[in-house]
């Protein structure tokens, strides 16, 4: 089993910035991708930032030239660094992770809200 867990999220008022990490725990092996997804009530959750094991790194339209993912590969982590926030930056962000155990796995965390004001 695989557990992530994500911090960071919190108010910020709109051009500020804000830092999620994602640490993942458990059997973690052959990993294919950490990343960050987002989601608003009632929209279907959209890619923000994924990272592969082979350093390719992806980002949502919304938000290139603003976010910036990281990863530490011994300690299992994953960073999403977002500056320039704007409101429609608000949502739950969700943190991922691709994996080979035996079979692909996909395991999500719990979630950590950002809320960005005007």
């Amino acid at each position: 089993q695989v557990q992530l867990v994500e911090s960071g999220g919190g108010s910020v008022q709109a051009g500020g910035s804000l830092r999620l990490t994602c640490n993942a725990t458990g059997t973690i092996f052959n990993t294919i991708s950490m990343g960050w997804y987002r989601q608003t009530p009632g929209d279907q959750r959209e890619l923000v930032a994924s990272y592969s094991s082979g350093g390719i790194k992806k980002y949502g339209d919304r938000v290139k030239d603003r976010f910036t993912i990281t990863r530490d590969n011994i300690k299992n982590t994953a960073y999403l660094q977002m500056n320039s926030l704007k409101v429609e930056d608000t949502a739950a962000y969700y943190c991922n992770i691709d994996l080979i155990d035996g079979v692909g796995r996909t395991y999500w965390g719990q979630g950590t809200q950002v809320t960005v004001s005007s």
